[in-house]
C-alpha cells in the first residue's frame, strides 16, 4: 500500500489532472486477494472498477473484464464482497491502430515477432481492409435485395450516414489527388531514406 502511495505521488506530479478510478490484475478471474487489493482502492476512489486481464490466453484470447464491488450481508453486520460484471468495449485512437495491428500480426509468425512495415505498404494493407470491408457491405446489400436476409434498419442507417458522409468528387478529381498523397509519401520516403544513408555514411567516416 505504501508502495501504491508512492507511485502514486510521483505521477502527480507529472499528470496532476489524473485521477484512480480502479486498478487492473493478470489473470482470468477473480482471487482471494483481489478484495484486498480492492478495499484499499477504495479509500483512494468512490466504487473503484477492477480490471483482469488475462495474459494466459485460458479461453484463446487476451479477454480484459471489469467488475465493481458491492458488500454482501446483512445490514450492520457485512461479512463479505461480491464482484458485479460489467460490460466492456475496447476503444482506441487511430494512431493506436498501428500498434493494435502489428500486435495482431504476430499470431501468425512462428518467432512471434514482426518489424515495423513502411508507409507505403501500410497504405496498400489500409487500402485492402477497405476493399474487403465493401466487399462485404456490398454482399449484405445483394442478400437483402434478394430476400435472403431480413433487412436491419440500424445497418441501413449506418449505410445512409456512411454514403452521406462520402464527399461528392468526380473520378478524374479523385485519382488526381491521390496520385499526389501518393507522390508526397514517395518523396517523404526517399529523403528519410537518404538522411538514414548520411548518418550511416557520416558513422562510419567518424571511425576511420
Amino acid at each position: 500500500m505504501e508502495f501504491a502511495k508512492n507511485m502514486y505521488e510521483l505521477h502527480k506530479r507529472v499528470s496532476p489532472t489524473e485521477v484512480i478510478i480502479g486498478w487492473y490484475a493478470t489473470g482470468f478471474d477473480i482471487t482471494e486477494h483481489s478484495v484486498l487489493i480492492h478495499e484499499y482502492y477504495s479509500r483512494e476512489a468512490s466504487n473503484p472498477i477492477h480490471l483482469t486481464v488475462d495474459t494466459a490466453l485460458q479461453s484463446g484470447k487476451m479477454n480484459i473484464r471489469a467488475y465493481v464491488s458491492a458488500q454482501m450481508g446483512v445490514p450492520g453486520k457485512t461479512v463479505g464482497v461480491m464482484f458485479t460484471p460489467l460490460t466492456v468495449k475496447y476503444i482506441y485512437y487511430d494512431t493506436e491502430r498501428i500498434g493494435v495491428d502489428l500486435l495482431q500480426r504476430t499470431r501468425v509468425t512462428p518467432s512471434r515477432t514482426k518489424g515495423l512495415t513502411s508507409d507505403l505498404s501500410q497504405v496498400g494493407s489500409a487500402a485492402s481492409r477497405v476493399q474487403d470491408m465493401l466487399t462485404t457491405v456490398l454482399a449484405y446489400i445483394e442478400d437483402v435485395l434478394s430476400g435472403k436476409v431480413t433487412a436491419d434498419n440500424s445497418v441501413g442507417r449506418f449505410l445512409m450516414d456512411l454514403v452521406n458522409k462520402v464527399p461528392t468528387i468526380s473520378a478524374e478529381d479523385f485519382e488526381n489527388m491521390l496520385n499526389s498523397n501518393i507522390n508526397d509519401l514517395l518523396m517523404v520516403t526517399y529523403l528519410s531514406n537518404l538522411t538514414q544513408a548520411q548518418i550511416a555514411l557520416n558513422e562510419k567516416l567518424v571511425l576511420v
